[in-house]
C-alpha cells in the first residue's frame, strides 16, 4: 500500500467517542440517538433478529420535523438551499421557506388520500422541489421512491410497478448540457396500463403548453390554497422512510428500504463527524439526490444539521470546465463532496482552470462513490485544496445508508494516506476475512464484511426478505458481505480494492450485469450476451458488450450495434450505454454454464487470460480474442 501519509486535520481530537464505541457499542448508539428529537423515547436501543435489526424501538420521531421544525426558532432565516441552475439562475431557500413548502405540499399529499405507509415515486431533476416532495412524505409518514431523472421508461415503469406507488411527482421537463429532457412524457410511458396510478404532479418549469391526462395535476395549482402549516406523524422508529433501488446481481434492481429512526442517527452522526460543520460553512455535495449520497447527505444530513447547501443541477463541465470551480469562488462554499470520476476529469482539463480561481474559502475536500486512486489524491489535495485542506476519502452504499469507513475530522485529526479510506466510524465494525470468514493477517487481500449491526443499515429489501438474507448474510455467517474486495494494513487502515460480485461501478454508479444483458437479449436478433467492465482513465470503469447473434440475422453489424445501444439506453438509460460492443459466435462458459466474464474482461483489458481449464469449449477464448483485435484494428484504422 502506499506508504506516504499526511498530518493534517482541523485540531480536533476526542478520544472518549472511539473509547466509548469500542467499550460498547450498542450503548454508544444509544447516546448518540439522543441528540435527535424524539416525540416519544425507546424502550429497547436494538432488537437484533439476525439479520434483521430494528433500532430505538418503541421510539417515536419524525424525519421532516428532525430537519425543518427544530431549527424555526434559531436559524429560521438562515438559507438552507442556494440552486443554481444549468443556466446560471439561483434561488436562495430559507429555513423557514423549506418548512412551510414542505407542509404545503404534504397538505396537498393528504388531499390526494396519501396515507401513513403509501409509496410516493418522485422523478425529479435537481431542484429545490425535490427535497420539498421528499420531506413532505417524510412528514406524513408516506415512503418516498426518488427515480434519478436519467433514466429510461422502462426502468421507472419497473421501478414503480414494484413500488406500487399510488402517487408519481415529476416535472414538464429537466435540463442537462442545454438540452431539455421531457419528463412527462416519459412518465406518462412509464405509467400506461398501471392502473393502481392515481394521481401524476407536474412541476411546471416553462411555458409551453402541456398535454394532461386524467390522472395529472399541476403542482403550483394544488400548493396555491394549501395550507401552510402541517403536523409532523410521531412515527415509530423502524417506520420505512424511503425505497431506493439499486442494481444487483440479478436483473431485476433491488428496492433497499431504509427505517427512519436508526437512518437518521448514522446521518446525523456522520456528517457532524467527517464534515465539522460550523454555523458559517456553505456545503457542496454534487451527488443527484436519484442517488444514495444525495438523500444522505445533500438532503437529510444537512438539514438535520441546520447546514447551508448548494444545490447544482447541471453537470460539473457545462457550459465549461471551470463550472465547478466557478460556484465554490461564486458562494464562498467552505466544504466540497465529489466523486473521484469528477476528479478525473478536472485533472484532464489541466491545472490552470482551477488555479484561476479563488478556492481559499475550501476547509475541507472529500470524495464518494468509488476508490480514490493516490495520484488523483493529490492532485485534489494540491490544486483544489492548496495543501492545506483535510481529504475525507468515504466508503459506503446505498444499504449502509450512510459512512462506514472515513477519517473523522469533526472528531480526531489522524494522518491521511493517499488512496485509503482509513478506518471505521466508531460504533461499526468492520473486517477483512477470508472465503471461510476468517479475519486475515495484514495487508492480505480479502472480503470486507460488517461483523456487527449499525443504525442506518437497511431494513430489508423491498417485499423480498429471502433476497435481502440470501444477497447480504449469506456468503459469510451472522456478517453482512457488501460485496467488496479490501485490504487492512498494520495501521488499521482500510483500501478498498473493487467489486467481488457482478457488479460494474461506472462513474459511481452501480449496474449489475444481468441488468444489462437482460437489456441485451431482449433485442429480436441476440441470443445471449454478456458484459464486463474495464478501467477506464476518466469514469473508473467502462462498460463492454459481447453478444451472440440468432442465426439468420441479415442486418450489419454496424446497424445492430447502434440499435443495441438505443436498446440500453431505452431500457436502462444513458449511463448505462456500452464503450464498445462486440459480436462473436460463442461465449466462454464453464461446464456448468456460468458465463466466465473474468475472461472476457481480461481479454478486453489486454491482459493475460490465466486458467480456462473449466471452460466447455476453449475455442470460445479465441473466437472473442479474434474479434476483439479485429475491432481494435478498425478502430484504429479509422482514426488513422
Amino acid at each position: 500500500m502506499d506508504a506516504d501519509s499526511y498530518q493534517i486535520g482541523l485540531e480536533n481530537f476526542d478520544t472518549k467517542t472511539r473509547e466509548a464505541s469500542n467499550l460498547d457499542q450498542i450503548s454508544f448508539w444509544n447516546e448518540e440517538a439522543k441528540k435527535l428529537t424524539w416525540f416519544d423515547q425507546w424502550t429497547k436501543t436494538l432488537e437484533w433478529n439476525i439479520p434483521f435489526a430494528k433500532w430505538f424501538v418503541g421510539g417515536k420521531i419524525n424525519a421532516s420535523y428532525n430537519t425543518l421544525d427544530v431549527h424555526q426558532t434559531s436559524i429560521a432565516k438562515k438559507p438552507a438551499i442556494i440552486w443554481e441552475g444549468e443556466n446560471g439562475a439561483t434561488r436562495t431557500i430559507t429555513y423557514t421557506d423549506l418548512y412551510h413548502d414542505v407542509c404545503k405540499f404534504a397538505n396537498v399529499l393528504k388531499s390526494l388520500d396519501v396515507k401513513k405507509g403509501d409509496r410516493v415515486t418522485i422523478y425529479l431533476p435537481m431542484i429545490p422541489e425535490l427535497p420539498v416532495a421528499m420531506l413532505a412524505c417524510a412528514r406524513i409518514g408516506a415512503i418516498h421512491t426518488v427515480v434519478f431523472s436519467g433514466f429510461s421508461a422502462t426502468s421507472l415503469r419497473d421501478r414503480i410497478d414494484d413500488s406500487k406507488s399510488k402517487v408519481i411527482v415529476t416535472a414538464d421537463v429537466g435540463y442537462r448540457r442545454g438540452n431539455s429532457m421531457n419528463l412527462k412524457k416519459i412518465i406518462d410511458d412509464a405509467i400506461n396500463e398501471l392502473s393502481f396510478v392515481e394521481h401524476v404532479i407536474v412541476l411546471k418549469r416553462t411555458e409551453e403548453s402541456l398535454q394532461l391526462n386524467a390522472k395529472d395535476k399541476i403542482w403550483h395549482e394544488l400548493m396555491t390554497n394549501s395550507p401552510d402549516e402541517c403536523e409532523p406523524e410521531h412515527l415509530e422508529s423502524t417506520h420505512p422512510l424511503f425505497i431506493l433501488y439499486t442494481s444487483g446481481t440479478t436483473g431485476k434492481p433491488k428496492g433497499v428500504l431504509h427505517g427512519t429512526g436508526g437512518y437518521l442517527t448514522h446521518l446525523n452522526s456522520t456528517f457532524q463527524w467527517a464534515f465539522d460543520i460550523k454555523d458559517s460553512d456553505i456545503f457542496f455535495c454534487t451527488a443527484d439526490i436519484g442517488w444514495v449520497t444525495g438523500h444522505s447527505y445533500v438532503v437529510y444530513g444537512p438539514l438535520l444539521h441546520g447546514a447551508t447547501e448548494i444545490m447544482y443541477e447541471g453537470v460539473p463541465d457545462y457550459p465549461n470546465t471551470s463550472r465547478i470551480w466557478d460556484i465554490i469562488q461564486k458562494h464562498g462554499v467552505t466544504i466540497f463532496y465529489t466523486t473521484p470520476t469528477a476528479l478525473r476529469m478536472f485533472m484532464k482539463f489541466g491545472d490552470s482552470i482551477p488555479n484561476s480561481f479563488k478556492l481559499s474559502s475550501l476547509r475541507l475536500l472529500g470524495t464518494v462513490g468509488e476508490p480514490i486512486n493516490p495520484k488523483v489524491w493529490r492532485w485534489y489535495f494540491n490544486i483544489i485544496g492548496k495543501s492545506k485542506c483535510p481529504i475525507i476519502d468515504t466508503w459506503w452504499q446505498t444499504e449502509t445508508g450512510g459512512m462506514i469507513l472515513s477519517p473523522l475530522p469533526g472528531l480526531e485529526t489522524i494522518p491521511l494516506k493517499p488512496g485509503s479510506a482509513t478506518k471505521p466510524i466508531p460504533g461499526v465494525d468492520v473486517a477483512v476475512v477470508d472465503e471461510e470468514g476468517n479475519e486475515l493477517p495484514t495487508d492480505t487481500k480479502g472480503y470486507l464484511v460488517i461483523r456487527k449491526p449499525w443504525p442506518g443499515m437497511l431494513l430489508t429489501l423491498w417485499k423480498d426478505d429471502k433476497k435481502y438474507k440470501d444477497v447480504y448474510w449469506s456468503k459469510f455467517e451472522n456478517n453482512y458481505y457488501p460485496g467488496d474486495y479490501a485490504i487492512k494494513d498494520s495501521d488499521g487502515y482500510f483500501w478498498l480494492l473493487g467489486r467481488a460480485d457482478d457488479i460494474l461501478k461506472v462513474a459511481g454508479h452501480r449496474i449489475g450485469t444481468a441488468e444489462l444483458e437482460s437489456n441485451l437479449v431482449s433485442h429480436e436478433s441476440i441470443a445471449e450476451s454478456a458484459v464486463c467492465g474495464i478501467p477506464d482513465e476518466i469514469k473508473g470503469e467502462v462498460i463492454i458488450a459481447f453478444v451472440v447473434l440468432k442465426q439468420n440475422t441479415k442486418k450489419s453489424e454496424d446497424v445492430l450495434r447502434a440499435e443495441l445501444i438505443q436498446t440500453i439506453r431505452n431500457g436502462i438509460g444513458p449511463i448505462a450505454t456500452p464503450q464498445q460492443i462486440y459480436f462473436v459466435t460463442k461465449l466462454p462458459k464453464t461446464r456448468s454454464g456460468k458465463i466466465m466474464r473474468r475472461v472476457l474482461k481480461a481479454i478486453a483489458s489486454k491482459e493475460k487470460v490465466g486458467d480456462v481449464s473449466t471452460l466447455e469449449d476453449g475455442a470460445a477464448v479465441k473466437d472473442v480474442q479474434d474479434t476483439f483485435a479485429k475491432l481494435q484494428k478498425s478502430i484504429k484504422n479509422n482514426k488513422s
